[in-house]
């Protein structure tokens, strides 16, 4: 495997979307109604990414892992471990329900799984916010409290964000995301998502969407601390460091170069802004949106066709 993977974007209807991934992302969606999320990389068994590149045109993630799972992930990699990230584009026209992912310690217990995820703030209105976590001092009690009152505001840590913001959001945080923002969401390999609030919103089906309170109040982590954002910055750093991904931010001017030596580990490469050739390769570029996996056994060189932002994300776990 010495090419970049490309996979086809699986997109998600949400009676929070809009169209933003058409008109930012220049994407030809599936049809009129609103796209809340295009799940870009994803190994589940009712998901499953189909692999562009190298060979695999067509083949689910699934069965290119099975075959060539020491090429793409290295000499180690069960044949029979899925890939463990989820990418995801979130095109949030309106506000999310306020939600829990279970943490991995009862999640079991549950019937769910553990979500750990970043995201990258791409595009934001002036009013956007987000919600991550709960104010100091906000007890269980008082959670269920204003629940019951509709006043669960002056529970929860609600802020503004701007272009190039970044946050991780661990298993066991209440959060949101507010209408306005066009997020680039890294996740933990899972779809389990407990809503505890959901605004008094119905669903496309005109009827109130599934609450899920007794499993969000156990998952809560009620000594959580209060979260920012990673502000935005035009330099190189490691915006998310957690046991199970790393997320690095590079910046590229238009003629500069970002490289990755064979045999060292695979990674997911995300072009946030801008556009980069393969390889020296003018024809073969990628541009806003797109997200590949670079292959254990490949040797890439990146260069920046204009101003670019990269994220990489390594060291899965």
């Amino acid at each position: 495997m010495k090419q970049v993977i490309r996979f086809q974007p699986i997109y998600q209807d949400r009676v929070w979307g809009g169209r933003v991934l058409e008109t930012a992302l220049r994407r030809t969606l599936p049809h009129d109604g609103p796209i809340g999320e295009s799940w870009e990389v994803v190994d589940r068994a009712e998901a499953q990414s189909l692999c562009q590149g190298d060979g695999l045109d067509g083949m689910p993630v699934r069965e290119a892992l099975e075959k060539h799972g020491a090429e793409i992930m290295g000499p180690d990699w069960p044949a029979d471990r899925p890939f463990p990230i989820l990418v995801k584009w979130l095109d949030c026209k309106e506000r999310l329900s306020l939600q829990v992912h279970p943490p991995a310690e009862i999640a079991g217990a549950l019937g769910g799984e553990p979500k750990t995820e970043n995201w990258f703030i791409a595009e934001t209105a002036g009013d956007a916010n987000l919600i991550v976590g709960l104010k100091p001092g906000a007890t269980r009690g008082e959670f269920a409290a204003a629940l019951t009152e509709n006043s669960l505001e002056s529970c929860v840590n609600r802020f503004p964000v701007e272009i190039g913001d970044s946050i991780l959001v661990e298993s066991g945080t209440v959060h949101a995301i507010d209408g306005g923002n066009l997020i680039l969401e890294i996740q933990q390999n899972s779809d389990t998502t407990y809503r505890v609030y959901d605004w008094g919103r119905v669903g496309l089906d005109g009827s109130p969407r599934q609450l899920h309170i007794a499993e969000s109040l156990a998952s809560i982590d009620w000594a959580g601390v209060e979260q920012h954002p990673v502000r935005a910055a035009n330099v190189d750093a490691v915006i998310a460091d957690s046991p199970l991904f790393r997320i690095r931010r590079a910046p590229l001017a238009a003629g500069t170069q970002l490289s990755f030596a064979a045999a060292e580990q695979p990674r997911l490469l995300s072009v946030v802004n801008g556009a980069v050739s393969i390889n020296g390769d003018q024809a073969d570029t990628l541009g806003r949106g797109d997200n590949v996996l670079l292959p254990y056994a490949g040797e890439f060189t990146f260069k920046a066709e204009s101003d670019a932002m990269i994220l990489v994300t390594e060291n899965f776990a």
